[in-house]
């Protein structure tokens, strides 16, 4: 990654296919690039990128995941969904295929902050 994206240059790119072969980012890399997407932080080492939601309520979960996976689907691009307490939502991103954090992270999560979110 040579330069920070911004957040509307990240909602407005789209997911590489990566097979492995690209390299990670690295934690300073990664963490210059989170300044464009507030609420998201390193997890994980930090090879993960993730946000947490309290929602209304477990429609409001669930319509929010289903926005997710149509997201994720057309991106090729798939994040961990979890749900806890059946409106405690928190979405994990990685590219798997080099264990670690990519542009494509930060893209999926930008794009993700655009779904709409019935939270409290």
């Amino acid at each position: 990654m040579s330069e920070l994206q911004t957040s509307e240059q990240l909602c407005q790119a789209r997911c590489v296919p990566c097979e492995g072969g690209v390299p990670r980012l690295t934690s300073e890399q990664a963490q210059q690039q989170l300044s464009a997407i507030p609420g998201w932080e390193l997890a994980t080492g930090p090879d993960r990128i993730c946000r947490s939601w309290r929602v209304r309520n477990f429609r409001a979960a669930m319509d929010f995941f289903n926005g997710i996976t149509e997201l994720a689907e057309a991106e090729g691009h798939h994040p961990d969904l979890h749900l806890v307490g059946y409106r405690n939502v928190t979405v994990e991103i990685w590219t798997h295929a080099i264990q670690g954090l990519s542009l494509n992270d930060f893209i999926l999560a930008a794009r993700i902050d655009q779904l709409p979110i019935r939270s409290l």
